[in-house]
């Protein structure tokens, strides 16, 4: 594990925990809202215009890709619980260097320093792929 001391440690697994407390109240309204939204569709089945379509689908589109990014938050967390109890929280996936304490208050989740993410961004930057 990194040179986190223990206190370190600690605040950073309360900050991962709210974090994961935050995201399963989001998801669960989310799905909460989509269920009732479908309910208002089917009640007000009057045909709509064109407009009223595309309006729809966007915003259905926005609500999954919102959905989307919370779970993927979700299972950010937990990768990071996995990382700490196999004693590899703080440790960079590439270069193996401890991650600094400062980047991990920022982003508890990091699996890598900033020095490797910033290359791999630059890389899937020039790839046109997006970044992971």
């Amino acid at each position: 594990m990194a040179t986190l001391d223990s206190s370190q440690l600690e605040q950073l697994v309360n900050r991962l925990s709210l974090n994961k407390q935050v995201l399963v109240h989001e998801v669960h309204d989310e799905l909460a809202n989509s269920g009732n939204q479908h309910r208002i569709d089917l009640l007000n089945h009057e045909p709509g215009d064109s407009g009223d379509e595309s309006l729809a689908s966007t915003l259905a589109d926005f609500n999954m890709a919102r959905l989307d990014r919370q779970v993927q938050g979700l299972r950010d967390i937990e990768a990071a619980f996995l990382r700490i109890k196999n004693g590899e929280y703080g440790v960079c996936i590439d270069c193996e260097e401890d991650i600094g304490y400062a980047r991990l208050q920022a982003y508890p989740t990091a699996k890598r320093c900033i020095e490797c993410q910033q290359r791999r961004e630059k890389q899937f930057a020039r790839a046109g792929h997006p970044e992971t």
